[in-house]
Parts: C-alpha cells; structure tokens; sequence
C-alpha cells in the first residue's frame, strides 16, 4: 500500500546480501526483542523484501509524539506512510561457512523503535556484521510490545500482547531521574541482546515468540570476542553507559549522542575506544564538554562533524519524501541523505575493524570524494549554550 508520505532507502553498500528477522526472547519485559541484520546467501525462492515498519502501531506512535492522538494517529498509520518496504530478505538463509561473524548492538533513539535505522543497520550488515537492533521497553520507544506470561492455571489459553506506549514527561517530573532510569534500563537490555545471542549461539533452546526463523543455524556464527555497541541520540547514551557496565563491549560508535541522562560517575568508567559522530547543530558547549571527558586515561576517543546534516539525518527519517515527510520527520539538512549515510558507514566500519581487530579491506572516509570529504570537521564546530 502507499502512502502521502513514501520511504525509499538506498541499497546495502556491501559485498553480501543482507537478510533479517525479528528475535522476541520470553515473555515478559524481563526477555529481549530486536531485529537482526545479518548477511545472507541468495535465494531467488525466497521473499526478496521485508516491511520497514511491521505494524501500524508503530507509526500511529510516531505520529502520536508529533502530536496527532488517538484516531487521527491510527487512520494516518494506514494513510500516511503506507507499507513500505525494504531490499533485505526476511528470513534469509544465513551465510554458509565456519566463519565467526562480529556483533553490533544497535541501541535507538527516544520515540523510535527498532526499525527507525534500517538504511545503516542493513549497510553494515552487508559488510558481514550481524546488527541487533534493540528494541527498548522502558517507555522511551514510539511503541512496543510484550507477550504476557502464561501461568500454569491457564493452560491452553495463547499470550496475549502488551503494549508500552511511549512514555510522555508529566508536568512536574525530573527530567533528569527519568531519563537516568531508562538509560540504566536500556544498557541492560543491550547486554540481555547479547546473552539471548550467547545462549542461541552454544546450542540452548531459545524461544522466539515472534517469528518462525531457524534460530540454530546461528550456533557457532557469532564471534563475541568482537561486540561493539553502538546509538543514535538516546541510544548513544545507552552506548556509552553500556560500555562503562559491560566487558563484552569492546568500543562504540555513538551518533550525536544526548549526554543529557548520564550521571557524572560514569564518566571515570568509560575507558574503551569511542567514535563520536555529530550532526551540525545538536550538540552544545554543554554536552560536548561532556563528550570530552570521557576516556580520560588514553583509549581513543575520536569526533567528527558533519556539516549540512541534522539530528534526524542518522535515521532512516532523512530517506522520507512527500510534501507531509516534515510533519513526521522535523526539518532535514542540506546535504543529501545518502552521502550522509555513506560518512556513517565508511568511518564506522573503519574504526570498527580498527577495535575489534578485524581483517580485511573496508572503505574509509578517504575514499569519499573530496566534495563529501570536505563537509566533515575533526571535532566540534562553534556550539550554542543551552541544557540538553
């Protein structure tokens, strides 16, 4: 079906296919759900596309935050957007070989959801990664959903769903304390990402409430001696908290990361290499003072600016088209969206091979051409002062 507003993301980059799936594991908010990009072998007999946004809820949610309630939030759901569809292959056969495969965590930003970052989750992908992208219930999503859990006495009786609707700021609430409280509860969802993918990778049953994919063809495909965690916004936060709580994270790669929700004592624990990505006009002298003190003992802490771009330029937002695409999207940048992704792919696949210790040639920033090249500053620009 198609909508007022139409979404067309570009082609992975990359030398493989790329499949995906959506892993629920348990019930409750105790388990993990997220989406997996993963590089796929090709199947002429297999569905070539799969739905950017599975269901309408997720953007009558959207457009909730935007300010359009209840019945005119779920009739643009079917109107606005429509169905559209991305070029991975749902459930695609998982690449053959004894190979190890490295892990991205891919933490969202507040009021998106697990599908908001397809255009750079699918590229890396392509590239041989396997991309988890979480999504979190701890309110900050557009929407998301549980199963609730079956008791004994109710035997034969299916899960129902359980939504969890985005979390709004009420008048008179800290803003401080709640977003701490979700950042704590987002990093652990991203550690709970990587056990579920540690239990299916050693051969443990895992239930996956949400789709029917042949969890065992990943047991002994995941090297998790090469985990990065990496966020877009609120998502950078949780990156960075991540890689304070979590030895298995070894670096990240944080896009215009709100410093907002971290508390100061994170800070002296952050000690690992982080690439810092920033869009124009997000960040300020606040949070960039912030940014600043991390990895205060010497690991690389490396931050680059792209000019032209703005916030919602990291998500698949950018890729929007229509003349209703800034009511759902806020104002875009300059520059065109698929350059933008082409300096967030090439300068975190190069500084991902860098940490995680990865063979092979991928593309650098370098290899961009010199008008792309030129709309990036090593470090920050002049910033405004204002609270983030």
């Amino acid at each position: 079906m198609r909508g007022l507003v139409s979404l067309t993301l570009p082609a992975a980059s990359g030398p493989w296919r790329v499949g995906c799936t959506d892993i629920m594991g348990g019930f409750g908010t105790e388990g993990t759900f997220f989406r997996l990009f993963y590089p796929c072998s090709p199947s002429p007999a297999q569905q070539q596309n799969t739905l950017w946004s599975p269901r309408p809820e997720y953007i009558a949610g959207l457009l909730a935050i935007r300010g359009w309630e209840g019945k005119v939030a779920r009739f643009g759901a079917s109107v606005i957007l429509g169905s559209p569809q991305i070029s991975v292959t749902w459930n695609g056969n998982f690449i053959s070989g004894n190979s190890r495969r490295p892990l991205v965590i891919y933490s969202h930003g507040l009021g998106s959801c697990r599908t908001i970052y397809t255009s750079l989750c699918m590229d890396l992908a392509s590239y041989g990664f396997l991309v988890a992208a979480v999504e979190h219930r701890d309110g900050s999503a557009c929407a998301t959903y549980h199963f609730s859990e079956v008791s004994s006495g109710e035997a034969g009786i299916p899960p129902k769903e359980v939504w969890i609707p985005y979390k709004k700021l009420e008048p008179g609430m800290k803003e401080f304390y709640l977003r701490n409280y979700q950042v704590h509860q987002r990093a652990s969802e991203c550690f709970t990402a990587v056990k579920n993918l540690q239990d299916i990778d050693v051969g443990r049953t895992v239930t996956n409430m949400y789709s029917d994919f042949n969890l065992d063809v990943l047991k002994d495909k995941i090297d998790f001696s090469s985990v990065a965690v990496m966020g877009h916004s609120f998502g950078g936060a949780t990156a960075l908290l991540s890689l304070a709580k979590y030895d298995i994270f070894r670096c990240a790669v944080v896009l215009d990361p709100w410093m907002f929700p971290l508390e100061d004592t994170c800070y002296p624990n952050i000690q690992k290499p982080i690439l810092s990505i920033n869009t124009e006009n997000f960040q300020t002298n606040q949070s960039v003072q912030k940014i600043k003190r991390l990895n205060s003992l010497g690991a690389e802490l490396k931050y680059l600016t792209v000019l032209g771009c703005v916030h919602q330029s990291q998500t698949d937002f950018a890729f929007l088209t229509g003349y209703l695409a800034n009511k759902i999207a806020g104002p875009l940048g300059t520059m065109d969206p698929h350059q933008c992704l082409k300096i967030m792919v090439n300068s975190s696949l190069d500084f991902l091979h860098k940490h995680l210790d990865l063979g092979g040639d991928v593309p650098k920033l370098e290899d961009l051409s010199e008008a792309i090249q030129a709309q990036i500053i090593p470090g920050f620009p002049i910033l405004h002062s204002s609270k983030l």
